[in-house]
């Protein structure tokens, strides 16, 4: 029996899938003034700017943000009002960022799905964390931790998680036999997808191994373990296996590592308001009090929820993607 769990916290809202006592499922959505941009389903009125491909593709903008249009009707030209109903989300890679992907619609303008939305969708019921330790007391902060670093451990072996341009790779390791280690690193790569809302093209190195039927088992677990929709390759004789997942938004890890200081940033945020009420100060790297000042919004939110002012304080030497909460000077 699975059941959501939501926070509806200070720049983003946080949701947990819960079974067994354990989160298997981690989302987190940023509101779109804190680089949540356009969500997957919205419907919007955009200016096409530019053809890069006539009848094929090419760029809208509204408010500001650009997405890719394709594929680009016929017989249009630049400057037209164009409708266009969002089917993925922008992506952040390494060193660049692609922008939302759109096609035409003659559909009603009007928001796509929220988080809750989508969990309710999808037949779980979504409830209000029951308290403010809810979450921590199920292990958010490590699970965060855990999607930064990427190293998932489990006895006898480890994964490691890299969201890549082409692909997200999880390559495993470990001192069990090779066997014994791809079929216990399947179960755990199978939750890791599942946790961290792994989607698109995922490529899962298991140790070589050559007996066939040992590689068609590993196959099996992973089926059994993931939703469907999904496509996957067989177990090469190397130990690799692609799964290709619907791709509509970031996963955890990639929203988490996009904008590291805007992570910690609402991270300190989170802590403040779990802290207690009144006044208080965040006490912070000076380019994570710089985020905060710029999104001034948020600390608003902060203080109005505190019932209190806050004070922002750099401190050069706290570290980087590092705050805490302090008496309020």
């Amino acid at each position: 029996m699975r059941s959501a769990f939501v926070e509806h916290g200070i720049g983003e809202t946080r949701a947990i899938v819960v079974a067994g006592g354990a989160i298997v499922e981690a989302h987190i959505e940023r509101d779109p003034d804190v680089g949540g941009g356009w969500r997957a389903g919205d419907v919007r009125d955009v200016r096409l700017t530019k053809i890069l491909v006539s009848g094929v593709r090419g760029i809208g903008m509204a408010d500001g943000i650009e997405a890719l249009v394709s594929p680009l009707p016929t017989m249009l030209t630049e400057g037209i009002t164009l409708r266009v109903r969002v089917i993925r989300e922008a992506l952040m890679e390494t060193g660049r960022q692609r922008l939302a992907k759109a096609v035409a619609t003659t559909d009603a303008v009007g928001a796509g799905p929220v988080l809750v939305d989508r969990l309710r969708a999808r037949g779980i019921a979504v409830m209000p964390s029951p308290s403010a330790d809810y979450f921590e007391e199920l292990g958010w902060s490590e699970l965060v931790e855990t999607a930064m670093t990427g190293v998932v451990t489990f006895p006898g072996g480890s994964l490691t998680i890299s969201p890549t341009p082409a692909m997200t790779v999880i390559d495993v390791d470990g001192d069990l036999a090779p066997v014994a280690l791809a079929i216990a690193s399947a179960d755990v790569a199978a939750a890791a997808i599942l946790r961290f809302d792994l989607t698109g093209s995922i490529g899962i190195d298991f140790p070589t191994v050559a007996d066939k039927a040992a590689r068609r088992a590993v196959g099996e677990r992973l089926d059994a373990a993931l939703p469907q929709p999904f496509e996957r390759t067989a177990v090469n004789g190397f130990g690799f296996v692609q799964i290709v997942r619907p791709r509509l938004r970031a996963s955890l890890i990639e929203t988490l590592r996009a904008g590291r200081v805007a992570t910690a940033a609402l991270a300190l945020l989170r802590t403040a308001e779990r802290d207690g009420v009144g006044r208080t100060a965040l006490v912070a790297s000076p380019a994570i009090i710089d985020w905060l000042g710029d999104h001034r919004r948020l600390v608003d939110e902060l203080a109005r929820r505190r019932g209190g002012d806050i004070g922002l304080r750099g401190d050069p030497s706290s570290p980087m993607l590092a705050g805490h909460v302090a008496p309020f000077a």
